[in-house]
């Protein structure tokens, strides 16, 4: 659109760089005339001013609602995480931490059924049964894991650890290591009959926390060096 020359453009640009013009023309202000967002009475200037202002409130209403419900989910998971790490720390004998791991895990947070093996341990618990033994696939599937399996149950020897393996649909496997090292010397399996429960496209960082702090635990099982 242009009126002798004069484009569009040219007289938002105008207004844009001469800030008091409307000061000088207040009555312009009452007498624009544009559609209402929501539906088609016209209204004035400053009522489309208050429908914008009044969207975008309900906009930044919703974001805080999220983050708040967001933030409250975090504290959630870090009180649970917490009283997890607690009972670890306060299992005095360490040929009960495997129970208790597993069980506290399960109960806090309300996981079906987990399993776990450790190979190496100490003679002392060689006849428990976390220490029983396993075969040289799921050691090498173990220490082959750099982030946790997370995935269907394809008929994963590991997923025979647990006590009904047969509704075991979905799994997550958290190898366990002892600091740097390469080699897996046990591996935590959390399981559940929603196979959509762990899925190949989730994030795996809260588990590899959860395996940090296992093995972190779970080292006071291994052979003093």
């Amino acid at each position: 659109m242009s009126i002798q020359g004069i484009t569009e453009q040219d007289i938002a640009n105008y207004l844009a760089n001469t800030p008091g013009f409307f000061e000088r023309h207040a009555e312009l202000l009452s007498a624009v005339q544009l559609t209402s967002p929501h539906g088609q009475r016209a209204v004035s200037l400053q009522e489309r001013q208050m429908e914008m202002l009044r969207d975008k409130n309900r906009g930044l209403e919703g974001k805080i609602i999220e983050m708040i419900r967001h933030g409250q989910e975090n504290v959630a998971i870090a009180d649970k995480l917490h009283r997890w790490t607690r009972a670890l720390m306060l299992t005095a004998n360490p040929g009960e931490l495997p129970e208790v791991l597993t069980r506290e895990l399960m109960h806090q947070f309300m996981i079906p059924q987990a399993g776990i093996r450790v190979w190496g341990a100490a003679d002392a618990f060689a006849t428990l049964p976390f220490a029983m033994a396993v075969s040289a696939d799921v050691k090498s599937l173990a220490s082959s894991l750099t982030l946790p399996y997370c995935g269907v149950n394809s008929g994963f020897e590991a997923a025979q650890w647990l006590d009904d393996a047969a509704s075991a649909l979905s799994l997550a496997m958290i190898p366990l290591r002892h600091g740097a090292t390469v080699e897996a010397f046990g591996m935590l399996v959390l399981a559940s009959p929603d196979p959509t429960r762990y899925t190949a496209d989730m994030g795996t960082e809260f588990l590899q926390r959860i395996g940090e702090l296992s093995s972190a635990a779970l080292s006071r099982l291994l052979p003093v060096r």
